[in-house]
């Protein structure tokens, strides 16, 4: 039985590329590789390995490079042999031009959820910092530049915030993480969304630091004093990071705890192609970033065995699998949005082994 997730050290920064494990299928059984989004990688390291507990034929190898790395490994072209991927993962679902290189076809499927949250860094300060939408717009529009700005003292009234310089933290790679926060951005922000937009890889300003993965960035705000950065919140719970308290569509100052990711989740009516993204939740007690993180499966497998391992596996995490989500700071899929994928898991076809 093998099971390797490749991570950045959450103690560090961002981790150096390495010589990925040479694993191979056990004897008649199936080896499985995949590589995309760092945002699910502490639940799907849980789910991989515990499913291969009882499942001791299936080898499984998940290498968390960033969403845009997995959907461009899933898509394939000009992809070395050694980087090629059985399924993709993603907190960016596809869209219509890229599901098209796919000659095999593309099956999405929504697999857990979670909070985007802004941790910081800010030794001596005591209190529960709690910051506007037009607050934190600003930070990462540049505008703020220091702790002790209006903007963030209006909503942290007798509470002494200190004169230092704000260092933004942000993500090097093409990534998920940075969809769903600029997505978000994006919706409530107008010089936002004329300046940047909703993308996985932004120009950020000169003085951002740049971090790789969630763990890169977790590790950085760790060791920084000043600094905030967005970051998915099971990374920097893991790092014991303080959280803002965010203002969300109803002027409400919500924490991200399961109750209010759940909440937010809610809001949204998951569409029959299983892609949806909550810019802006509403409801008072709705966190304010939130985000599915998706699996990306093929619709075609040429090798039997392989098509079979996937859907028993994924039909796994769909179903008792979600158990360990909120253990580990995910999100419980809703009942009707796994009902869809479990229905467009069953899509798969089974090859004739070539």
């Amino acid at each position: 039985m093998t099971v390797v997730v490749l991570l950045g050290s959450l103690q560090g920064c961002s981790s150096p590329d390495r010589e990925k494990p040479r694993a191979t299928a056990p004897p008649g059984g199936v080896l499985l590789r995949g590589a995309g989004a760092t945002f699910p990688s502490i639940l799907y390291k849980q789910w991989f390995a515990t499913y291969q507990n009882d499942h001791p034929k299936t080898s499984i190898i998940y290498d968390a490079v960033g969403s845009g790395e997995g959907i461009l490994r899933f898509i394939g072209s000009n992809i070395k042999d050694e980087d090629k991927v059985d399924f993709g993962a993603s907190d960016a679902a596809m869209n219509d031009d890229e599901i098209s290189l796919v000659p095999k076809g593309v099956v999405l499927l929504p697999m857990t959820a979670g909070s985007v949250v802004l941790a910081y860094n800010l030794p001596d300060f005591k209190g529960d910092l709690k910051l506007s939408r037009k607050a934190y717009a600003a930070i990462f529009l540049g505008e703020i530049k220091n702790w002790n700005d209006p903007l963030i003292a209006k909503t942290n009234p007798g509470v002494k915030l200190p004169k230092l310089t704000i260092n933004t933290v942000v993500r090097q790679d093409r990534s998920g993480t940075t969809y769903a926060f600029t997505k978000h951005l994006d919706a409530i922000d107008e010089k936002w969304h004329s300046r940047y937009g909703a993308e996985i890889l932004v120009a950020w300003p000169d003085n951002a630091m740049r971090a790789k993965g969630n763990e890169g960035v977790a590790g950085l705000i760790k060791h920084a004093a000043g600094s905030i950065g967005y970051v998915s919140y099971e990374f920097a719970h893991q790092l014991g990071l303080k959280l803002a308290t965010l203002e969300n569509r109803e002027g409400k100052f919500v924490a991200p705890t399961e109750q209010s990711c759940t909440a937010a989740l809610a809001t949204a009516e998951m569409p029959e192609n299983l892609r949806v993204f909550i810019a802006d939740p509403v409801g008072p007690e709705s966190y304010p970033i939130v985000t599915f993180s998706w699996i990306l499966l093929y619709k075609d497998y040429e090798d039997a065995a392989k098509a079979k391992t996937i859907r028993d596996l994924f039909q796994w995490c769909l179903q008792d699998g979600q158990k360990y989500a909120a253990q580990l700071g995910y999100v419980r899929l809703p009942a009707n949005v796994i009902a869809k994928a479990l229905s467009a898991l069953n899509t798969i076809s089974e090859g004739e082994k070539r």
